[in-house]
């Protein structure tokens, strides 16, 4: 009987040794999740390319690891700038379409005050009409309440340029791990998989489950987002078209990038030249392409990526809608991807679970 209560002390004793040091290494690596999340994304989604490169290698010689090792570092390098360059244009068109459109503006309000006074006049004739006049509105409390607004905005970019220019270091820290962990992944990738398999405690074939239900959703939800970009950036590029607007191939480039970032999305860039239709004395035609924006371009996100995701990851919209909601709420930009795959995982667990202890479904 003591042995027994010896040995029931010593388990919860290890257990509790174990969920210590568990946390403490969860600790320890949490400041670098965004980098290892996004890298294992971005190698599940690489890896099969890679494996088809490196197939005819003979990786028991050294020719054939140096070959190997020489794959990895040009798919890490080349995963990164797949990252880097639309990022930079991204942000480079985004900074200078804004600097643009506050110089432009500025312009207008100091040089040509009478137009600003008459499209403000219009802009208040057209509220009040659209409103049945119950909405009323001057052209001078439109005017400052734009004031406030630009000066706002231009307080707002000057200090995310100098929050950007901060955090530029870090960002490139952060590029050099994630090329370290890449480089890693793609030579060791099923290695590093296999421990990870090894570390929980749960039954072979669950585990199998999950981990191919892991990489299922990654790459569903990564083609799925991929698609809905692609429709909102053909989509603008037709609008921005037929308003005319110039470098419209540029703007629904930078509209296919821009649908990505949570919540705010493509509007950062079919805003501004809206508002620069307006103050260009085209005030109906800039209200029209600021709606037929808004419906045919930001609509999409909110409503397509749901049902489009879907037939891909097998949840219904509304569920889709609302873990991509809480994930981005949460988690950031990782919730983009982290949401849905929580949900989904959940499901699949709590499948195996109903399965193991025989419970059916009523």
């Amino acid at each position: 009987m003591e042995t027994v209560q010896k040995k029931n002390i010593q388990n919860y004793v290890f257990g509790a040794i174990l969920v210590l040091l568990f946390l403490l290494v969860c600790r320890l690596f949490a400041p670098f999740f965004t980098v290892l999340l996004w890298s294992i994304l971005l190698y599940i989604m690489l890896n099969p390319l890679y494996k088809r490169l490196i197939k005819k290698l003979d990786k028991t010689k050294l020719k054939g690891k140096i070959l190997q090792s020489i794959w990895a570092s040009v798919f890490a390098i080349s995963t990164l700038i797949l990252i880097l360059l639309p990022l930079s244009f991204m942000v480079f068109q985004f900074f200078k379409q804004i600097v643009e459109l506050i110089r432009y503006i500025q312009d207008i309000f100091y040089a040509k005050p009478g137009i600003i006074h008459d499209v403000f006049e219009s802009i208040a004739g057209f509220i009040s009409d659209i409103s049945a006049e119950q909405i009323r509105i001057s052209a001078d409390g439109i005017q400052q309440r734009v004031l406030q607004f630009l000066s706002s905005g231009v307080q707002g970019a000057v200090q995310f340029s100098s929050n950007l220019a901060k955090n530029i270091g870090s960002f490139l820290i952060s590029m050099i791990m994630m090329f370290f962990c890449l480089y890693f992944f793609y030579l060791d990738g099923s290695t590093l998989a296999g421990l990870l398999k090894h570390t929980i405690p749960i039954r072979r074939e669950y585990m199998e489950t999950l981990s191919s239900k892991f990489l299922e959703i990654t790459k569903n939800l990564f083609m799925g987002y991929i698609a809905v970009a692609v429709i909102q950036g053909v989509a603008a590029g037709v609008i921005f078209t037929i308003f005319e607007i110039k470098g419209a191939l540029v703007f629904a480039a930078l509209v296919f990038i821009c649908s990505f970032i949570p919540m705010i999305g493509s509007s950062v860039i079919w805003w501004p030249l809206g508002i620069l239709l307006m103050l260009n004395g085209e005030l109906i035609h800039g209200i029209i392409f600021v709606l037929v924006s808004m419906v045919f371009i930001s609509s999409i996100d909110m409503f397509l990526r749901p049902i489009f995701l879907q037939d891909r990851i097998k949840l219904h919209p509304l569920i889709i809608f609302f873990a991509i909601m809480g994930g981005v709420e949460g988690l950031g930009l990782n919730g983009l991807i982290l949401g849905p795959m929580i949900v989904i995982l959940f499901l699949t667990v709590l499948d195996i679970f109903l399965t193991e202890h025989k419970i059916e479904e009523g």
